[in-house]
């Protein structure tokens, strides 16, 4: 059986792979693994985004952690950083999101913070996970006074939209932004905290009805955004995903600035200020070539994780950084929050555009990006991680890398998110890699399906 956390969380299809039954248990189980050493009432914070799977599973979950002793705080549709934030701020035991994030909207999932705001290791995924598995063999559900209770916050999001603007003072005024919300739960908060900060905010795909989000826009369908900001003659377009912890631009010309070149011209700037700790920034393997090459350029140290904002995270806690990220704009500054923030990224974005007094596209060229080909190949969620198990697959890997050693990469991972395989081809010749990685994608799922 394979793992039931993938690199964000529990995720499937609603009410089919992530059934009521299951968010109960992860209730029940997440509530008594991550506060078992309190001896006190404690508190879950939860927050979903705006998928209308939403409000049942919460409302699962937060019966199932009532039901092992623990009170639970609803914030209701907010952004995954601010639960991440709140959790501390109001100093609950844990805290969940009810998101899926950037998938479509028939996915959902659930994901944990400990105490400080951050995601759990796989250790204590593992052990949410077995006690599951033994049916909570392990928990005493308690009767009268023990059972938990459910408080409703709705003064938790401008908790979290006064933390940001106060993490990042700038004025913004005189600056025109287009900002896509992906119909999702940046739909208040970043509107409200940019015109906060003085900016003269167009906002697009910010009235969510529940199915609507991702749906060919946001961080993953940026077309509309770029032509937008040429139309609208606006300064920088801002994508920000269905639960806004991850941040994509585009500049002044219509043109995509992913989370490498963020992190780049932010990563600069911060060195400059003093502020980049330990002069490091740390990214993930899938982070493209020319961002190694410019953190090299500009003496900046560059460590490298597996995939997934957590695997940053733990490495930037173990070496004591202040920046790191990945390219999909999945964007940590942990000095002001402990999990990737879409608007945080976007205030420092922009905090450097006015300081520099440059526009985003002269920001961007501190880094060359070199071409890449990333194409998924569809296959069961359970097989995704024994593509290696097939000899044909693994003889056609082995080929490719052989083929681009020494003037490019070759990377193929399963998603932890989705069910796919990833193949992604870095090289000199754009066309030449998009049909290689596009050739062992159709292989994958071939042979796979």
């Amino acid at each position: 059986m394979s793992r039931m956390f993938g690199t964000d969380g529990v995720r499937g299809i609603a009410n089919e792979e992530l059934t009521l039954d299951l968010a109960m248990k992860l209730g029940q189980a997440g509530a008594y693994v991550l506060t078992k050493q309190q001896n006190h009432k404690p508190t879950i914070m939860v927050g979903c985004d705006t998928r209308i799977s939403g409000d049942m599973l919460s409302a699962s979950l937060m019966a199932g952690a009532c039901s092992v002793g623990a009170n639970c705080i609803y914030v209701g549709v907010i952004p995954t950083p601010a639960v991440a934030y709140l959790t501390r701020k109001y100093m609950a035991d844990a805290g969940v999101v009810i998101s899926a994030s950037h998938n479509p909207v028939e996915f959902n999932g659930i994901k944990f913070f400990d105490a400080d705001g951050f995601k759990l290791p796989d250790a204590l995924e593992d052990e949410i996970e077995d006690q599951i598995k033994r049916n909570m063999e392990d928990i005493q559900f308690p009767i009268g006074s023990g059972i938990g209770k459910i408080k409703v916050r709705t003064d938790a999001r401008e908790e979290y939209i006064n933390h940001a603007v106060r993490s990042v003072p700038v004025n913004l005024s005189g600056l025109k932004i287009v900002a896509d919300c992906a119909e999702g739960a940046s739909h208040y908060t970043s509107i409200e905290a940019l015109r906060k900060a003085g900016a003269n905010v167009i906002a697009i795909h910010d009235h969510p009805d529940g199915t609507n989000i991702n749906a060919n826009c946001g961080s993953t369908h940026m077309e509309e955004l770029c032509a937008r900001v040429v139309f609208e003659k606006a300064d920088v377009g801002l994508a920000f995903d269905g639960d806004a912890d991850r941040l994509l631009a585009v500049d002044e010309n219509g043109n995509v600035v992913d989370g490498d070149q963020i992190m780049a011209i932010v990563g600069c700037s911060m060195k400059a200020e003093g502020t980049l700790k330990n002069n490091t920034i740390v990214a993930t393997v899938m982070s493209n070539l020319g961002f190694s090459i410019s953190c090299e350029k500009n003496g900046i140290n560059l460590e490298r994780t597996a995939v997934g904002d957590r695997y940053v995270m733990e490495r930037m806690k173990e070496i004591g950084a202040s920046l790191g990220g990945e390219q999909s704009g999945h964007i940590i500054f942990l000095d002001e929050n402990t999990t990737g923030d879409g608007l945080l990224s976007a205030l420092h974005l922009l905090k450097v555009m006015v300081d520099s007094g440059k526009k985003l596209s002269e920001l961007a060229k501190v880094m060359d990006v070199l071409p890449q080909a990333l194409v998924g190949a569809k296959v069961a969620n359970h097989k995704k991680d024994k593509y290696m198990e097939y000899p044909e697959i693994a003889d056609a890997i082995k080929k490719l890398e052989e083929k681009f050693a020494g003037e490019g990469r070759v990377l193929i991972r399963p998603s932890g998110t989705e069910p796919l395989v990833r193949v992604m081809i870095e090289g000199k010749d754009q066309n030449m890699i998009r049909e290689e990685a596009e050739k062992l994608a159709n292989l994958i799922q071939d042979r796979m399906f």
